[in-house]
């Protein structure tokens, strides 16, 4: 039976998801992934263009 059936039960373990929390302000919302640039693991080297030159 789908939900849009007329005498649909809904599931009672889903009940949790019925009513979204309540918003957070824009003030109290932190980062919790740092979203600084990495550094260059090849510190501005092209590894490649190098291979190329000691090997071709």
């Amino acid at each position: 039976m789908s939900s849009t059936e007329p005498g649909h039960v809904p599931d009672p373990e889903r009940q949790e998801f019925r009513r979204l929390p309540e918003p957070i302000a824009f003030e109290d919302m932190v980062a919790s992934v740092d979203v600084r640039p990495v550094p260059d693991p090849d510190g501005g080297r092209d590894p490649n263009h190098e291979w190329m030159l000691r090997h071709g």
